[in-house]
């Protein structure tokens, strides 16, 4: 049997099939969960940043979201590493706020738990839904328009598509033709659910014309659509670990996620695009604060943070392209 050289998790064990009396019941099913189910060991995207310092993650985090965050924010993962400093930021101009909840997962999984009325972690239901919603496209914001959940958003902040390679560049990658090498082990964002993907490194490839080669006609997540490419589980940010390990030579990522990944001490680097391929004048994070949120006055606080000269600031610490007075201005979602 043919196993990717490169898949990131070990094959699953199978279980011993007990034989059974007559008499005895078959094991019921668990019913599946009408929210939206968080992949397991997602504790670090699951947080509540308290007044008081303190850091709850997981699902200490879930259970005390509605209850104890006097503001929750949902926004695209990407931005993970950047929050802790971004919210105690906000929280230190506005100490009347108090406690943040924060979840970061891709957008398009985020959008579905918004539609479902919530989420399912590790096999319990929280009913929840966030203040304040970001992604790495508008047309998730129109979508919400369009269901009457949100109307205003802004644009907050800019990102760039890099490569990410291996400390010294050891297979000589140049740029994005090099993806259609069949001698390179590639790692590529999903494009079911990864914003990155699906809005952005997509249009790139097929504007190389290399994307029905790398996907072999295939979109899907967890999975190897063609012999050395593997298209991630649900973060980009799997693809440092992969070159870490060394059973990955290149991915696609945020610019960010390189910076990211030297300040945690990887051995890796970036392979700077054109602008035509690392579409740095176009990336923009789009946000808006739900129109059913019983927090307006801490939600409307943390936009206008956002539109701050040390809200920017904040994101910019990590990599973040600062957005435009005419991007930071408020207005109605087409």
């Amino acid at each position: 049997m043919h196993l990717s050289r490169f898949a990131l998790s070990a094959l699953i064990a199978l279980g011993l099939l007990a034989c059974q009396s007559h008499t005895e019941p078959a094991p019921k099913q668990a019913a599946a969960s009408a929210f939206e189910v968080i992949p397991p060991n997602k504790d670090n995207d699951l947080r509540i940043f308290y007044a008081d310092g303190r850091i709850v993650k997981g699902t200490p985090a879930l259970e005390k979201m509605n209850t104890d965050a006097n503001l929750t924010l949902w926004l695209a993962g990407n931005q993970f590493f950047a929050m802790e400093d971004v919210i105690h930021t906000f929280q230190k101009a506005h100490p009347e706020t108090g406690n943040v909840g924060l979840i970061t997962l891709p957008p398009g999984i985020i959008l579905k738990a918004i539609n479902k009325g919530g989420w399912n972690y590790g096999g319990k239901d929280y009913a929840m839904q966030p203040d304040i919603y970001a992604s790495v496209d508008l047309g998730h914001l129109k979508t919400l328009k369009g269901k009457g959940k949100m109307d205003k958003y802004i644009i907050y902040t800019h990102n760039a598509l890099d490569l990410m390679v291996a400390k010294g560049n050891p297979r000589k990658i140049k740029g994005i033709d090099d993806l259609g090498r069949s001698d390179l082990k590639i790692m590529l964002p999903n494009p079911i659910d990864e914003g990155i993907m699906t809005f952005y490194a997509k249009k790139v490839l097929q504007n190389h014309k290399l994307w029905d080669r790398i996907s072999g006609g295939k979109e899907c997540k967890a999975c190897d659509p063609t012999p050395n490419v593997h298209f991630t589980a649900v973060h980009h940010r799997e693809i440092p670990d992969g070159l870490k390990a060394g059973t990955v030579d290149v991915g696609i990522v945020w610019a960010t996620e390189t910076m990211n990944a030297l300040k945690e001490g990887h051995a890796v680097e970036t392979v700077k695009l054109p602008p035509e391929d690392s579409l740095i004048n176009e990336v923009s994070y789009a946000i808006g604060t739900l129109t059913a949120s019983k927090r307006q006055e801490a939600a409307n606080k943390y936009m206008g943070f956002l539109q701050s000269d040390s809200g920017q600031a904040a994101y910019a610490r990590f990599g973040f392209i600062n957005a435009s007075k005419s991007d930071l201005e408020s207005r109605p979602i087409p």
